[in-house]
This record gives C-alpha cells, sequence and structure tokens, in this order.
C-alpha cells in the first residue's frame, strides 16, 4: 500500500490479507499489517453481510486491545489510507439498489455504466456510479458520491489477471480523493487460494494472539 499526498510525497505499508466466504453470507477479510515497524501487528477484522453495516474491529497492538468500530464510523478513513473502513470489506450485491446509466468505453474495454444507492444508511456515500466490464463483468472504476452530491473519490482497478478456478482479481487498486488531492495505491501479489482457512482464523478474540 502507498499513500500519497497532494505534493508527491509517500508513505509505503504492507499487509497480509486474508479472506473466507460464507455461505448465506457475506466475507470475513482479515487486513494484518507487516510494516513500517509502529503499524506491525495492527489488524482489521471486517464480517460483511448482505443487509445492515459491516461488525469491523480494530487491533492495535500499542494499545494492546481490540477496539470495535461502530457502523457510524465505518464511512472514516482506514489507517490514513484513503480507503474507508466501509469501502475495505467486501462489496455486497445485495448492500445496494442499482440503476442502469449507459454504456461507455473505459480504456480498451466497453462498459455498462450504473448506479448503485447503499441501502445501509450509516453508509458515507450518498450514490456510487460504477463501470463494469461488458465481457467478463469485473469492475473497472467507481466514482464515490457524498450525501451531498459531490464526487468524493475515484477508485480504479488495474492489471486484472485470471486464476484457474477462481475468476479474475485486479492486480493494483487505485484510490484518489478528489477532495484533498491524496492518492492510495494498493498492490496485490502472491495469491493463494484453497488455503485451508476456517472460522477460528477470523476470530475477534484472537486478534491479540496475531503474529
Amino acid at each position: 500500500m502507498v499513500l500519497r499526498d497532494r505534493d508527491g510525497k509517500e508513505r509505503t505499508r504492507e499487509l497480509r490479507i486474508r479472506a473466507l466466504e460464507v455461505e448465506g453470507d457475506g466475507e470475513k477479510t482479515l487486513l494484518i499489517f507487516e510494516s513500517p515497524r509502529d503499524l506491525r501487528g495492527t489488524a482489521l477484522l471486517t464480517f460483511s453481510h448482505p443487509e445492515g453495516s459491516d461488525d469491523q474491529w480494530l487491533y492495535l497492538p500499542a494499545l494492546k486491545r481490540v477496539k470495535r468500530i461502530a457502523a457510524s464510523g465505518q464511512s472514516g478513513s482506514f489507517m490514513g489510507s484513503e480507503f474507508a473502513y466501509e469501502d475495505v470489506g467486501s462489496q455486497v450485491v445485495d448492500k445496494f439498489s442499482y440503476r442502469y446509466l449507459r454504456d461507455e468505453a473505459v480504456e480498451q474495454y466497453q462498459a455498462f455504466v450504473v448506479e448503485r444507492i447503499p441501502l445501509d444508511p450509516s453508509s458515507g456515500y450518498g450514490r456510487q456510479v460504477v463501470w463494469v466490464d461488458k465481457t467478463e463483468y469485473r469492475p473497472l472504476r467507481v466514482d464515490y458520491y457524498g450525501r451531498n452530491g459531490e464526487l468524493l473519490k475515484t477508485l480504479r482497478f488495474k492489471d486484472y489477471r485470471q486464476y484457474a478456478g477462481v475468476g479474475w482479481r485486479a492486480g493494483q487498486l487505485v484510490m484518489v480523493n478528489h477532495q484533498v488531492g491524496r492518492t492510495t495505491l494498493l498492490s496485490w501479489s502472491d495469491y493463494e487460494f484453497g488455503a485451508g482457512l476456517a472460522d477460528r482464523d477470523f476470530d475477534p478474540a484472537r486478534l491479540e494472539q496475531l503474529r
């Protein structure tokens, strides 16, 4: 993860990410910071749900405690990045209502442009506009608008690669904050599928035991 301010100054962070799909629900996701040293061991656990707000817990090793993130706080910045806490979890389809807007090209792709409205009243967004690749149904771009209609951020998905049995995954996510001129680049590597993860690996009570 690279955080870049409006003057081009950068800070780099490394994370491990684990995810587990839950039948009949959303997804469990665990993000663990590896560096820099002052953030090492910090972890965010998210349980995504089709309805209502997600459940989220943040472990801060400096304080040696697990903090539950209230629904009202999930619109806040995730660890100083341009991603909000609500952006980090799985984007469950049933959490939005949808409206087709138009067809439009995005770089070399032909895309459907769709407006989606968050159904969760705690969301920090009034609406989102999503560009979806017509061929593989991959998200290409998302524009995030505030409750007052202002354009807040734009997320772009880059460097897609296909993995056997699981479909396409983006190699990079680039989030631009139009309000403050900052950018966060999230680069993915070393994907591993079928890693044998289970519910016990996503237990909020075990966050303090992570290494």
